[in-house]
């Protein structure tokens, strides 16, 4: 697999465990577990794998949240639940989403789930804390379950490749931010609500990249424009790795069937665009 497949399979397993963010189910299975409101219920959910964790640990491995948003819930959410609890809900919520959602999914999953474990089981961990994490959770036995955990994994997977290229660039977690809606064109709002910057440290963050000769007036200079396309290769070509140990026909295959998975979860229309996960719509 080259990198540009790496990015077109992250478009199609992406959307998978995504439910988990835009489900109302998955929302209120975190309550049901004790979690109180979405952002906590997000931070300790997607925490919930590392274990017990406080707000520097999750501010850190989630990158671009401001921190103050982190520390409303971390670790306040452990004294309503705690992290098995919150792992098992996630999990079930999903699967109970994309069952709905496709009524029709389980031979696929049960295609699926095994394939993307075996690429799961088969990457290296060193370096990367929210892929181990949650591949350190047990296969679960339900395969439209085991099919949420396997792209969770390789979600993670590329989120920690992502991140260890953004620090090395310099950026810190707001500072990408303010790329990333450069060089798409995109107002930075929604990005400042999902995340929990203020205008005025956003604009702090956009002085930083100026001085450094990232932006220029109207949006990204020649060099942050270079910057950004070298982290998304570097970003694809890590992502890459974990199919690796795939013939071409398997790379094929697999892409068709997450390409039907995908299709599916979109088609409920739970997932909005845009969206602050940078997922492109489909077409």
């Amino acid at each position: 697999m080259d990198r540009r497949d790496a990015r077109v399979f992250w478009t199609r397993f992406e959307p998978v465990h995504a439910v988990t963010y835009f489900a109302p189910e998955c929302a209120e299975a975190n309550r049901a577990v004790g979690l109180k409101g979405f952002w906590m219920g997000y931070f300790a959910a997607r925490a919930a794998p590392l274990g017990r964790v406080g707000a520097g640990t999750v501010t850190a491995t989630f990158f671009n949240f401001a921190p103050g948003r982190v520390r409303r819930a971390i670790p306040d959410a452990w004294d309503f639940t705690n992290p098995l609890s919150v792992v098992v809900a996630r999990g079930k919520a999903a699967a109970k989403v994309l069952r709905a959602m496709d009524p029709e999914i389980e031979p696929l999953a049960e295609s699926v789930a095994p394939r993307l474990r075996r690429v799961v089981e088969s990457t290296p961990g060193a370096g990367r804390p929210l892929f181990l994490a949650n591949r350190e959770i047990p296969a679960p036995d339900d395969p439209v379950e085991a099919l949420w955990l396997a792209t969770t994994c390789l979600r993670e997977h590329r989120g920690d490749g992502h991140v260890s290229l953004l620090t090395a660039a310099g950026l810190d977690g707001c500072e990408a931010l303010v790329l990333f809606c450069a060089s798409e064109g995109m107002a930075p709002e929604m990005f400042q609500a999902a995340r929990g910057w203020t205008a005025d440290e956003w604009a702090a963050a956009a002085e930083r990249l100026a001085a450094r000769g990232l932006l220029a007036e109207g949006g990204l200079s020649g060099a942050g424009r270079a910057l950004r396309e070298r982290i998304e290769a570097d970003t694809d070509a890590l992502a890459a790795g974990p199919f690796a140990l795939l013939s071409d026909d398997e790379v094929d295959a697999l892409g068709r069937d997450l390409a039907a998975l995908s299709d599916r979860v979109l088609a409920a229309e739970v997932i909005t665009f845009p969206n602050p996960m940078g997922l492109p719509r489909a077409g």
